[in-house]
């Protein structure tokens, strides 16, 4: 009970709270996505677009250019009162749900994106792994994170099933 005598409901972990900002994904128009980053950040939203950074070689220019690490979604940091106005962002179309409940995404998880776009490349020797190994990463920016080795590619990259994003 409260001091004005009113039980007090706490919102469910996937409900968007009136108070607490959370995590969710809007879904957006394909290719879109660098647009609704920068239209929700001039609406004043809390978003991130996770990127990618590669070089593109041309015939005639080298390039740089980012894409987005998971296409067709930028994630926003909510609280009730701006849900609409997300939705009334152009490109949006609609909040990731799971039947009909909005889908929370934990803060961990988005830290842990956070810390892949910003990954440093590191040299590995790969005669001593081999694919299933179970690995956790000492070094760089996902340090301690756990997985799976799933494939070797040459010196610098590998892919590894990440316990915590289930991927």
């Amino acid at each position: 009970m409260t001091e004005s005598g009113s039980a007090q409901k706490e919102t469910p972990i996937n409900q968007i709270d009136e108070h607490e900002a959370r995590w969710f994904a809007v879904y957006t128009g394909f290719r879109k996505e660098k647009r609704v980053r920068d239209l929700l950040q001039k609406k004043g939203i809390s978003c991130f677009l996770p990127l990618q950074h590669h070089t593109r070689i041309y015939t005639r220019k080298v390039k740089k250019v980012s894409i987005p690490l998971i296409s067709c979604y930028v994630f926003v940091h909510i609280t009730k009162r701006e849900y609409v106005p997300v939705l009334q962002t152009e490109y949006v179309l609609q909040f990731v749900r799971f039947k009909k409940d909005l889908l929370a995404i934990p803060s961990a998880e988005i830290d842990i994106l956070k810390r892949v776009v910003g990954e440093l490349e590191v040299e590995i020797e790969p005669a001593s792994l081999k694919r299933g190994d179970k690995v956790e990463i000492i070094g760089g920016q996902l340090t301690g994170l756990k997985g799976t080795l799933e494939s070797i590619k040459g010196k610098q990259k590998l892919l590894i099933a990440l316990e915590t994003l289930g991927m």
